[in-house]
């Protein structure tokens, strides 16, 4: 009889564990679904270059027309060099899927994105993609990305 109260205590505990973790991971999503919505907003009101830098860590990578740009002062350096046109931007995207590690360090993201540019002449150039984003968490608990 004895077995089986521990038995029991064993499965009610890793049950309780087992229901903790999974909402964790659930919390974890939605602070990095927040963060890219967050992120996004950021783009559209302060602009991409901006928003770019803010949620970048200090070893961000993005992957540009089979370039890798590496580090956060590279990626500021590439999008000040690219402010420089006089294009009017805009880039609009949103998740449609969210994972994130067991361990709440590592997540990711992918869905559709929108570019949009006008030259100095009106002219109107829109493209349309997939991302796929690597979120990192950061010692202060924000989440900023790894790979864009």
């Amino acid at each position: 009889m004895k077995f089986f109260s521990q038995f029991i205590v064993l499965i009610v505990s890793f049950s309780c564990q087992y229901e903790s973790k999974e909402s964790s991971v659930e919390q974890w999503k939605n602070e990095i679904i927040q963060t890219e919505k967050d992120f996004a907003d950021m783009a559209s009101s302060n602009g991409i270059a901006q928003a770019f830098l803010f949620y970048a860590a200090e070893d961000a990578v993005l992957e540009r027309n089979d370039v890798l740009i590496k580090g956060k002062q590279s990626i500021a350096d590439k999008l000040k060099k690219n402010n420089s046109n006089s294009m009017e931007v805009t880039l609009s995207w949103k998740p449609d899927f969210v994972d994130v590690s067991n361990s709440g360090d590592l997540g990711y993201t992918y869905g559709k994105y929108q570019y949009v540019s006008i030259d100095s002449l009106g002219n109107k150039q829109e493209s349309e993609g997939i991302f796929h984003t690597v979120w990192k968490r950061q010692k202060d608990g924000s989440w900023k990305y790894v790979w864009d």
